[in-house]
């Protein structure tokens, strides 16, 4: 029978109606906020002193006015930066939280994978652990005793099925939970960060395994950092940020904004600005700049790089070339760009005090990862060495992983030759 569970609000929303057949999960204003001390007591003393500082707390609001639907045989992604709200929407729809207001309506059987590895004793054998974890699930022990010889074949660890968890490995543990948790028999499943578990063999294994669950409609809430995985097995995914929904669509189109999200603002890379050489030019300011003309710290794979400089000249020089070095983390040079300063040359005299606005656009090629650009200014003619400032402005480019350095527009073919 299906399961329905309400949760309520101080709106009207008690006659609002019933979630279509369609529909496995129903969320509606949905509000959560935690009360958090302003003041902690560790002591008997410093609670007679200070009698009502339990009292002063702040307000963390978790959710804020959470709305959305997820429908049957969907696999819906969750995603949001670290504090977004993520996993305390997924403790409410588990029913481990309780809303402060708000509704939840449910159509189907439930099982919550918040963890892999919690309820499991540490004291009880693998068996043992399974037809708990079992029955905890709504399975009868009946049930979960027929499921064991799969749970163990999937996990690999028929030969250590009447050990104690407490002598597994770390890795043992989690293809014990991933796969006691393959065998629940639910209508939905709520999953928290678990895809990514055991060797290299046994995550190509979950992966089967879900792929396999998406083939036969079953409902999957799913809340990850990993946007390759939203974009490999999500029909829709969602974005909170800052407890409320940020965007609801395309799983690719929500992994491009969460990226975005992640890298809009700076990240201290830990490498100093080193000058090398100064003599007669000055760095004044160098930045990255969007389409819009705002500073950025970030760019997206495939989307144009444009770099912004500002120099001033110092003492008086006989023509000036500006040129650019961008280099990866590991110190690997990969693009150059320069060029001189229109007029500059033999015949042209760059005076102290002007100063020279430098512009460079190329597209993005680069694979995701931080970046750090190098200046440098010679002098014409006779080519020496002016400027010369290393790691002169870092920045990230993000987008969907891939080998090697750089990603090049390519076509490629290849034929089989007619046998004679």
């Amino acid at each position: 029978m299906p399961v329905e569970k309400t949760i309520p609000t101080p709106s009207a929303m008690a006659d609002s109606p019933a979630p279509s057949e369609e529909v496995a999960i129903e969320v509606s204003d949905l509000h959560k906020a935690f009360r958090i001390p302003t003041h902690r007591i560790d002591s008997f003393k410093e609670r007679v002193v200070r009698p009502f500082s339990s009292r002063e707390y702040r307000e963390l609001r978790a959710l804020d006015g959470v709305s959305f639907e997820v429908r049957k045989g969907e696999f819906f992604g969750i995603v949001g930066r670290n504090g977004s709200g993520k996993s305390t929407l997924l403790k409410l729809l588990a029913s481990i939280y309780k809303a402060d207001a708000g509704k939840i309506r449910m159509a189907g059987r439930l099982a919550p994978f918040i963890e892999l590895g919690v309820g499991f004793n540490l004291e009880l054998t693998a068996r043992e652990n399974v037809i708990l974890n079992g029955v905890m699930m709504g399975l009868t022990p009946r049930e979960t005793r027929q499921r064991l010889d799969a749970v163990l074949d999937f996990a690999e660890l028929r030969d250590f099925v009447d050990l104690k968890l407490k002598n597994y490995s770390s890795g043992m543990m989690v293809r014990l939970a991933f796969s006691t948790m393959m065998e629940a028999d639910a209508d939905i499943l709520l999953i928290d960060e678990v895809l990514a578990v055991g060797d290299a063999a046994f995550q190509q294994k979950c992966a089967d395994a879900f792929r396999e669950m998406k083939g036969q409609r079953k409902t999957i809430v799913l809340v990850t950092h990993e946007m390759g995985t939203v974009e490999e097995y999500c029909h829709r995914a969602m974005l909170i940020d800052g407890g409320r929904i940020s965007q609801i669509g395309d799983p690719s189109e929500i992994g491009r904004h969460y990226l975005r999200l992640n890298f809009e603002s700076g990240v201290d890379a830990g490498r100093e600005t080193v000058t090398e050489i100064t003599d007669g030019v000055n760095l004044v300011d160098i930045w990255l700049e969007s389409e819009k003309g705002e500073r950025i710290a970030s760019v997206e794979h495939g989307e144009r790089i444009r770099l912004r400089a500002e120099l001033e000249v110092v003492r008086e020089m006989p023509g000036v070339s500006v040129g650019f070095t961008i280099g990866n983390a590991d110190g690997i040079n990969i693009v150059q760009l320069g060029a001189g300063v229109p007029g500059s040359g033999k015949t042209h005299i760059v005076r102290a005090g002007q100063r020279i606005q430098v512009t460079a656009e190329m597209e993005n090629p680069l694979a995701p990862g931080r970046y750090f650009v190098h200046c440098a200014v010679e002098r014409n003619p006779g080519s020496t060495t002016a400027m010369l400032v290393h790691s002169a402005l870092d920045f990230v480019v993000f987008g969907t992983p891939s080998q090697g350095v750089v990603s090049l527009e390519h076509e490629i073919s290849a034929d089989v030759e007619e046998e004679r």
